[in-house]
C-alpha cells in the first residue's frame, strides 16, 4: 500500500471549504479532471474523468467541519482517503492523506515512491489546487 500526505492552506473560511468539498455533485464545475458525478445516495458517488474513466467513492466518516473519509476504488486501485480540516482564522488547513493499493500486478511499483509521485501526489495536488482556485 502506498501512502501520501499533503497539507495545504486554502485561502477561504472553513464553512466555505467544507461546503464545497462535500458538494460532490458540483465537482464538474470546478475540478479540471472531472467530467461528471453520479450521486448514488448520501454515502456513495461515482466520479467520471474527461476520458470516461470512473472511480467509486464510499463515505465512511463525516465529522462536520473536521473530517471526511472515503473508500475509493476503480479498475486500477483500491484505497482510502482522509481529509482533516482545521480552521486558521479566515483560512482553512486541509491535511489530505491517500492510501492506495494497485490492483493489477503490472501497476505495483518496485519502489512505492514511484507510485506515490505518479498517482497519489498528482491526484491530491490537482484536487487542492482546483479547490483553492475555485474559492479565491
Amino acid at each position: 500500500m502506498a501512502t501520501s500526505d499533503i497539507k495545504v492552506i486554502i485561502q477561504s473560511d472553513i464553512d466555505s471549504v467544507w461546503e464545497n468539498v462535500l458538494a460532490v455533485e458540483c465537482y464538474h464545475t470546478w475540478r479540471k479532471d472531472v467530467d461528471r458525478i453520479e450521486v448514488i445516495d448520501e454515502k456513495q458517488f461515482i466520479e467520471y474523468t474527461k476520458n470516461g474513466y470512473f472511480t467509486t467513492f464510499n463515505t465512511t466518516v463525516v465529522e462536520p467541519h473536521k473530517r471526511w473519509e472515503l473508500d475509493i476504488e476503480n479498475s486500477h486501485i483500491k484505497g482510502h482517503w482522509t481529509f482533516i480540516f482545521t480552521s486558521k482564522d479566515s483560512e482553512t488547513e486541509i491535511n489530505f492523506t491517500a492510501c492506495v493499493t494497485a490492483k493489477k500486478l503490472f501497476l505495483r511499483p518496485i519502489d512505492k515512491s514511484v507510485f506515490e509521485q505518479t498517482y497519489l501526489k498528482k491526484e491530491q495536488t490537482q484536487f487542492v489546487s482546483d479547490l483553492n482556485q475555485h474559492l479565491t
